[in-house]
């Protein structure tokens, strides 16, 4: 919907304003539509605005009707018709038909107890005139950002990084605490970010300041509750069915302007579109074997008599437009389908403002490979870990051949060897990887034991749902398709990543998300009523990228050994051990390609924020 900007300090209102206008032009693809600021002698606000609800009388901020409460926001609340007749009967009066000014008079009525009414993706900050405190919240799974930078002097939050960079008192410097991890896991696991002293709030946090003192506290709490579920598969399949469809149905109305819709050849967003109908749908993919589902899109959005929008990403385009896919992630990020999600949402603005997409299908149901061994993994699971530890201790000192790596990974604990999708790095191999001063004794265990704890009773495939609810989904899926669409003025829905949603689906037994060997068989099962059967049946790809082909291009492997050859590399990497995992995988000694990218990602990163600095 928007970006939004705020800080607290003693300049006068003056000052906050012309600082203001700085940050938010840090931002303005964010919200091309609009601008508005707040100032007064303790805090500084600002919103871009992108139109989707009440389109000519939603300026934000927004003010109470007695003006002692300010709001900025960004998000989509779609049950906020209910909640507004809710305040209506109560007594509240209102000068818009927006969802911000429902949650503005929904916070005086209701304060922390607002939050968990709330249907929908949001960030917003409200400020009591009166009180002098200052309020904000994110949503249940981390949609929409939140950034906010604190120091002894300096309070400001954001929903970008960079519109932080004008303001006189932040002092943008790299912090590489997270670079261990970020190498392991592809995206920044920490709090902290990647930029010193600029922290996340979480998803299902909220917080009060006041008087300099920052109260951060949960509203809310993934957790399952599979164990007393006595209903029939059939009754479950039935009753999940009205949800996803009440959802998309939702996330669909809930504008004024005309939403399309993201279409892969998978089943999450083909079911969506399947039900929602949109006039245009969107596709992207590469001219190369077995990377592109393009034709899959085509194909059932003529069945559906749709009109089907579509692009092939050269890999010059991909390169060329790396470091500006580097830029809107604000932090360093090594998924790869990134690239191609900035293209679709390039192609996406210009015909649409909204689009609807299939995030969280997989963690809501079980549909990633890895929640899904194979019978022969399974059978090997079952001998001791003394010995599969064994195993692994010898294939770490052998060369490479099929199937070392999961040899390697499954010598370990379950709690240490499930971290989600990453995983491309050994941790030893990272402290050979990293210079000398980054080199640290930090482990995986030491990230994901404290939330494995919290699972500990449950069953293997409810606890790697709960590992990625909390790491791959907020800080990779979600947050690259906000980054990425925002980039280009658009707002993405995701209508199978909704509370509603979940707390239906946290209630189903495991036994119905992995069913003879197929993952996400209830979701896939309701698709069936849907869709072809080859559409529901068909494996996940997700953007898939052939980076580790290009590589073994002259043109594309000079670009990436120009990064690993720059002076700058040094502070990060042992140069030798770089350049040797790029000369090992030409040769085709190793497959380092993934290893390669997340080097590359960080270096063009660091690079267009710290070297390119416009």
């Amino acid at each position: 919907m928007c970006g939004i900007i705020g800080f607290v300090d003693k300049r006068s209102k003056k000052d906050k304003l012309n600082i203001l206008e700085n940050m938010g032009n840090q931002i303005i693809y964010r919200g091309p539509d609009g601008v508005g600021y707040f100032a007064d002698d303790l805090v500084g606000f600002a919103q871009r605005r992108l139109a989707i609800i009440d389109v000519k009388g939603g300026a934000q901020p927004m003010y109470s009707e007695d003006n002692k409460y300010v709001i900025i926001f960004n998000g989509e609340i779609y049950n906020y018709q209910a909640l507004r007749d809710e305040l209506i009967e109560l007594g509240y009066k209102f000068k818009t038909k927006t969802d911000t000014e429902v949650i503005l008079n929904g916070y005086i009525q209701w304060k922390d107890k607002l939050y968990t009414k709330l249907r929908g993706m949001f960030s917003f900050v409200i400020y009591d005139v009166d009180n002098k405190d200052i309020v904000g919240a994110r949503d249940y799974f981390g949609i929409k950002p939140f950034y906010y930078y604190l120091t002894a002097d300096e309070f400001m939050f954001s929903s970008e990084i960079k519109a932080f960079f004008p303001h006189p008192g932040f002092d943008k410097k790299v912090n590489t605490d997270g670079l261990k991890m970020f190498l392991i896991f592809q995206y920044n696991v920490k709090n902290e970010t990647f930029f010193k002293d600029v922290h996340k709030l979480e998803p299902g946090e909220y917080f009060h300041f006041k008087d300099g003192k920052l109260d951060i506290k949960k509203y809310f709490e993934i957790s399952f509750d599979k164990k007393n579920n006595d209903k029939s598969y059939e009754q479950i399949k039935s009753e999940l069915k009205d949800v996803l469809e009440d959802s998309i149905h939702m996330h669909q109305i809930t504008s004024d302007v005309e939403v399309g819709s993201y279409l892969s050849g998978g089943v999450d967003s083909s079911y969506v579109v399947a039900k929602s109908l949109p006039d245009k749908t969107f596709s992207v993919g590469f001219n190369y074997e077995g990377f592109d589902e393009t034709t899959y899109a085509k194909e059932l959005s003529d069945m559906l008599k749709l009109k089907n929008y579509r692009e092939v990403i050269s890999p010059d385009d991909f390169f060329k437009y790396l470091p500006d896919v580097e830029y809107h992630t604000d932090e360093p990020d090594a998924n790869l389908s990134t690239v191609p999600l900035y293209f679709l949402s390039d192609l996406a603005s210009k015909q649409v403002k909204v689009v609807l997409s299939g995030e969280g299908s997989d963690e809501m149901f079980g549909g990633y490979p890895e929640y899904n061994d194979p019978p022969a993994l399974t059978r090997y699971l079952k001998l001791p870990l003394p010995i599969r530890a064994g195993v692994r201790g010898v294939c770490k000192c052998l060369p490479h051949f099929p199937g070392r790596n999961t040899l390697i990974k499954y010598g370990r604990p379950f709690t240490e060897r499930y971290l989600g999708h990453g995983s491309y790095f050994e941790e030893s191999e990272i402290n050979r990887l990293l210079a000398k001063p980054l080199k640290s004794n930090e482990k995986i265990s030491d990230v994901l034991k404290p939330y494995y704890d919290k699972v500990k009773d449950e069953d293997e495939l409810t606890q790697k749902i709960f590992i990625d609810y909390h790491f791959w989904l907020p800080q990779d899926i979600l947050l690259k398709a906000d980054k990425m669409a925002m980039s280009h003025g658009v707002e993405l829905r995701t209508p199978l990543m909704d509370i509603n949603v979940f707390n239906y689906a946290r209630t189903i037994p495991s036994k119905y998300l992995i069913k003879d060997r197929v993952g996400k068989y209830i979701f896939r099962d309701i698709a069936r009523d849907t869709l072809p059967e080859e559409w529901s049946k068909r494996s996940k790809l997700g953007f898939p990228v052939p980076f580790s082909k290009w590589l073994m291009i002259d043109k594309y492997y000079d670009i990436v050994a120009s990064y690993f050859n720059e002076d700058y590399a040094s502070k990060f990497f042992d140069q030798k051990y770089l350049l040797k995992l790029l000369s090992d995988h030409r040769s085709g000694k190793h497959n380092n390609g993934r290893k390669i990218w997340n080097c590359y990602a960080f270096l063009v990163w660091y690079k267009r924020f710290f070297i390119d600095i416009s």
